[in-house]
């Protein structure tokens, strides 16, 4: 790897034997399309810190990291995450309204957002679902959207990717009153063993991103224990939610290793072989490379 600012991001772990992918990660706000807020430092650091998207790239090839999938959070978000998707083959897209924006999700929105998910690069409806830890849009609004996304990840086919924050028996009631697409992902996994319990009585996957390894998540650790290998995938949500011991940097996602390691050691798996597995759950997930 290029020589990178050490006081602003993490160094980069030791390599992987086996390649795997990042399921969930922001490249826009990580390369400056989004101008981040004032109070938003750790955007603000990976904006500085960015080399652009074939920067990212390489630098996560570098340690085993050989695709992402970069997601959308509203209308200009989703376009550019489309558009990038189809710059690179090792990249593909989710597009939807995030809950916290869902006040804009109308129906002119919502057809944008059929209308790109039907698009061969974007392989992904989301990041959908429920946010009550923030208020920033109302529950019944929250409700709707997630609803309306639920639809349009049945009819063009593709992954239904969920954030759910203090949400839990609401997105699962949703997804049961509406009928679950075929492949559900629920991003950055949030719940506990019981939570994940559910989730795989129902077949949803579980994507774990880097508070797994924080010390005060042993919940997300049993959780980890339960979800069986074929329905766990790993992500970064970068910029956002680095792994121990970078707690408070920008993430990227060359620190997959980081997570993962935790997850096959949670797990009592041979750390390739976890990686293998989620290779292949990718695929499944949303579709082949």
């Amino acid at each position: 790897m290029s020589e990178r600012p050490v006081a602003e991001v993490p160094p980069a772990p030791s390599p992987l034997g086996a390649e795997v992918f990042d399921s969930h990660c922001h490249l826009d706000i990580m390369v400056g399309d989004r101008k981040a807020s004032s109070g938003d430092q750790v955007a603000l650091a990976a904006q500085a810190a960015s080399g652009g998207v074939e920067r990212i790239l390489a630098d996560a090839r570098a340690v085993g990291v050989t695709r992402l999938v970069t997601i959308g959070y509203d209308l200009r978000s989703s376009r550019w995450n489309a558009e990038t998707a189809r710059r690179h083959d090792d990249v593909y897209a989710g597009v939807a309204i995030h809950p916290n924006e869902a006040h804009a999700a109308t129906p002119e929105v919502l057809a944008e957002i059929e209308k790109l998910a039907g698009e061969p690069q974007v392989r992904a409806v989301g990041e959908t679902g429920l946010d009550y830890f923030r208020d920033w849009a109302s529950h019944d609004d929250q409700q709707a959207s997630f609803r309306a996304h639920i639809e349009i990840a049945k009819r063009t086919g593709k992954a239904l990717v969920i954030h759910d924050r203090d949400a839990h028996d609401d997105v699962l009631r949703v997804l049961a009153e509406e009928g679950a697409p075929e492949v559900v992902v629920f991003h950055s996994f949030s719940g506990d063993a019981e939570m994940a319990r559910r989730c795989v009585q129902a077949g949803y996957v579980m994507s774990f991103s880097g508070p797994v390894t924080y010390k005060n998540a042993a919940y997300l650790r049993e959780a980890a224990r339960v979800a069986p290998p074929e329905l766990v995938l790993v992500e970064t949500d970068a910029p956002y939610l680095p792994p121990t011991p970078h707690r408070g940097k920008p993430n990227a996602p060359y620190l997959i290793p980081l997570t993962l390691r935790c997850l096959a050691e949670v797990k009592g798996t041979p750390v390739d072989d976890l990686a293998r597995a989620i290779s292949a759950n990718g695929e499944r997930v949303f579709g082949a490379w």
